[in-house]
């Protein structure tokens, strides 16, 4: 089974809460929330990352390298429009 980023980010924000000496009850929205954003931004980040690889080592098939750039930069785009919908 997959594990969702918002399951991750839970399960952080329990080992945090450990961690602290938190209650379950003290804050555990905002820490998930906050795990669950940087996460995201890291794949964004990530997938940037991958987009331009992809466009500058693709040399020899440049028409590949733009549609497989171009999904990613699409996929980002997804993830960016959910980051934003949390808000």
């Amino acid at each position: 089974m997959t594990t969702s980023l918002r399951e991750r980010a839970e399960q952080a924000t329990q080992e945090v809460q450990k961690i602290l000496g938190l209650t379950a009850e003290e804050h555990p929205k905002e820490i998930t929330d906050a795990i669950e954003k940087t996460i995201i931004y890291a794949l964004l980040e990530e997938r940037h990352r991958c987009a331009d690889v992809a466009f500058n080592y693709l040399d020899e098939d440049q028409v590949k390298a733009k549609l497989i750039a171009e999904e990613i930069r699409r996929v980002n785009t997804v993830l960016v429009s959910n980051l934003s919908s949390m808000r």
